[in-house]
């Protein structure tokens, strides 16, 4: 047998035509460098090669000298495509953002041709004072036993329950308060047609039920109220009616308009006539959805499951959601690998109103988040890169006082919303009827909350969820509140001097108000020990929990949530240095003109004022 030579550098031989150029020898209408590349602010990289005529794999390799890898699929945003469309010759510039009320949301659903649409169960929600018996009532409802596994037997977190009841079905949700029903109203979420106010008729309204009233007002959703604990001995339905009609609330059966049902969790009376209630408020309502489409919703509940990963409490508002389908989910996606009712039963389709556990998420979503059922993964993310600028634009858009007065003489507001928080009870009626007092014929004032305390993260969310400004008066803000308010862009205004308040609002009114001076919160400090320099003089040894402390900022100083004194800080000292600045995590002795009496435990605010 003949031995064949090997020859290592041998060229190959191509056999045959090559079909077709490659990606390189693509030949692609020159780019008009003369014009001006318009790109939004953000754009896939084949989307980007499209309007620069140019081919993806040269783009991709710029973005790889710029030290960005990314596929053709990948979405970049304005910096990054103007840099690479910069370097290739072009000219750019930003397209300008247009309003949100403008802009459509990527994750709404068509709308439905009427022709399409069946009834469907209406959704319930479950609000009121904690131990008013929420949970027991629902569960009373369902013949199980929910509260069991709740620690504590309070509710700590959102379920999804559905009832069937004369032929009729009802969907509850039974939430942990009124601020994540609120919370998911300022994620763009309408889940609820009529809300259950549980008042017990033992201990009657107290402050989170006036609360969950004007959050359920704030919705615009009717409120069927549920007079529960009637077993007990003590039980005054009538003293809870009254206090409920100084609510706005006033019974059917006192001339008013609202349903209130006196019922017994426990031994069972009442929840039929409730239920029947409950359907005869949704029937004046005609809830329609169309069964046979892309499913869509909002999510209820979210969380991490150590042996499933994420999951999804999810209430399907249109269509039929199905396994298999691919899923977009506020900021993240996934393809529903099964599907939970809410008895535990592993189910293959969901339709209108039916909630269903989720499983084939990537990443935890958020309560409130929307979801829609996309072709492929493709649009799936498209759908999420612009749903987050939607979103980015949406907490930019809340209004100050200033810029509601500037709408308000422009025509665009007629109804200035405000929450309201005092001191003290008897401080609310006297704000209240002099904010009244401010009025124009083309613009109305509505207070949606007014409350005595602190200013709280739920009077932030409900401000945010409505549009609505927060005004104090001899108050002061909650730092969870604070922050809550810089994230959402919600205005809070301190007042100490009533007439001081009423002239702003009616100011806002008439469209002259002009920008006030801000403060700015800089840090929180608690006192670890107090060091006496002298008679006169005493530093109070501080660990800074947040922010910084600077030598020339005011600072406020509390115990157990009562304001003691406000003052600037007179000397500011790391061991035995003066310095100019202390930051989080670092401890420091401060010194507060004009305030001797530190105790440990004490909180110091240090705050600036930023003028207008």
């Amino acid at each position: 047998m003949a031995r064949r030579s090997f020859r290592p550098n041998r060229p190959t031989r191509r056999r045959g035509p090559r079909r077709g150029p490659g990606p390189a020898a693509m030949t692609l209408d020159a780019p008009d460098l003369n014009t001006v590349l318009e790109l939004p602010p953000a754009i896939m990289v084949s989307q980007l090669a499209e309007r620069m005529r140019a081919n993806p794999i040269d783009i991709i390799k710029n973005l790889m000298r710029t030290g960005v890898m990314a596929t053709v699929n990948e979405v970049l945003d304005f910096e990054t495509a103007a840099t690479v469309a910069t370097t290739m010759g072009h000219r750019v510039r930003r397209l300008e953002d247009v309003s949100v009320a403008d802009v459509e949301d990527p994750l709404k659903p068509p709308d439905n041709d009427p022709e399409d649409l069946e009834p469907r169960a209406p959704v319930v929600t479950i609000l009121g004072h904690v131990d008013h018996g929420k949970t027991t009532l629902l569960d009373a409802i369902r013949n199980t036993n929910v509260v069991e596994r709740e620690v504590g037997g309070i509710t700590q977190h959102i379920g999804a329950y559905q009832v069937e009841t004369h032929d009729n079905k009802l969907t509850f949700l039974d939430t942990p308060g009124h601020e994540a029903f609120t919370a998911m109203r300022a994620r763009g979420a309408h889940a609820t047609d009529v809300a259950i106010l549980v008042v017990a008729a033992d201990d009657g309204v107290m402050p989170q039920t006036t609360e969950a009233v004007d959050h359920a007002k704030a919705a615009g959703v009717p409120i069927v109220v549920a007079i529960n604990k009637m077993d007990r001995p003590d039980a005054d339905p009538d003293r809870v009616k009254r206090q409920l009609a100084e609510q706005g609330l006033l019974p059917e059966d006192w001339g008013g308009e609202t349903i209130m049902v006196p019922v017994s969790a426990k031994s069972g009376d009442g929840l039929n006539d409730l239920l029947d209630n409950l359907l005869v408020v949704t029937e004046v309502q005609e809830l329609k959805a169309n069964p046979n489409r892309a499913a869509s919703g909002v999510v209820v509940e979210a969380q991490l499951d150590k042996s499933k990963g994420p999951l999804a409490t999810v209430l399907v508002q249109q269509g039929t959601l199905h396994v298999g389908d691919n899923l977009v989910v506020g900021d993240t996606f996934g393809r529903v690998k099964a599907m939970i009712a809410d008895t535990g039963r592993r189910i293959r389709e969901a339709g209108p109103s039916t909630p269903v556990e989720v499983l084939g998420l990537s990443q935890l979503p958020l309560a409130g988040d929307p979801f829609l059922v996309t072709a492929d993964e493709r649009t799936a993310r498209s759908l999420i890169e612009t749903r987050k600028r939607r979103r980015e634009a949406q907490a930019a858009s809340g209004m100050s006082m200033e810029e509601v007065s500037s709408r308000i003489q422009s025509g665009e507001i007629k109804e200035l919303l405000i929450i309201l928080k005092c001191d003290v009870q008897g401080s609310i009626e006297a704000v209240r009827s002099t904010i009244m007092k401010s009025r124009m014929d083309e613009v109305t004032v509505r207070i949606l909350h007014a409350g005595a305390g602190t200013i709280t993260e739920s009077d932030i969310l409900l401000a945010s969820a409505s549009d609505a400004i927060v005004l104090g008066f001899n108050t002061r803000v909650e730092p969870g509140a604070r922050s809550l308010a810089e994230q959402n862009r919600v205005q809070i205004r301190l007042y100490d001097i009533i007439y001081q308040l009423a002239d702003d609002v009616e100011k806002a009114l008439k469209g002259m108000l002009t920008p006030e001076d801000r403060e700015v919160v800089d840090g929180h400090a608690e006192v670890r020990a107090i060091f006496s320099l002298g008679r006169r003089n005493r530093i109070a040894g501080c660990h800074i929990l947040d922010g910084r402390f600077t030598r020339n900022v005011q600072v406020r100083i509390s115990r157990n949530g009562e304001l003691l004194h406000t003052g600037p800080i007179a000397s500011l000292k790391r061991f035995k240095d003066d310095v100019r600045e202390v930051t989080a995590g670092f401890e420091c002795g401060i010194g507060v003109d004009g305030f001797l009496e530190f105790e440990e435990g004490d909180t110091l605010e240090a705050y600036h004022i930023e003028r207008g």
